[in-house]
């Protein structure tokens, strides 16, 4: 489902890329196409103006998890749909990444593990 989600996202960028006039509804469906793809791993409700940016904030770690790896853990076989995101912890298959004690003590921690990479 991920891919043909991204393939749906490419497809609307070449379209806005090549399209003089901007589209709002164009630009609005990949919004929601991106935030769908973001938000597969996340098991906690995001709410409030910011969910599309925390959606990416996680989408953007997983990537960066699966390329470049965590101290301490083996992510050889590893894909993005195998890092979930819990109301208290990260997770690769089911082996807890980290834990935390809300999900705003989570989603600070990707935001800045993301900032400090350069993500």
């Amino acid at each position: 489902m991920n891919n043909t989600i991204t393939k749906q996202i490419n497809k609307i960028e070449l379209q806005l890329i090549n399209n003089e006039k901007l589209d709002i509804n164009l630009i609005q469906k990949k919004n929601e196409l991106e935030f769908k793809r973001n938000k597969q791993n996340i098991n906690f409700r995001l709410t409030c103006n910011n969910k599309y940016y925390y959606a990416n904030q996680c989408y953007q770690f997983a990537k960066h998890i699966v390329n470049n790896g965590y101290p301490y853990k083996d992510t050889n076989n590893i894909n993005v749909n195998d890092i979930s995101f819990n109301k208290h912890s990260i997770k690769i298959n089911n082996s807890d990444l980290k834990t935390f004690n809300n999900k705003d003590e989570l989603l600070g921690f990707v935001i800045g593990y993301n900032t400090a990479n350069n993500i």
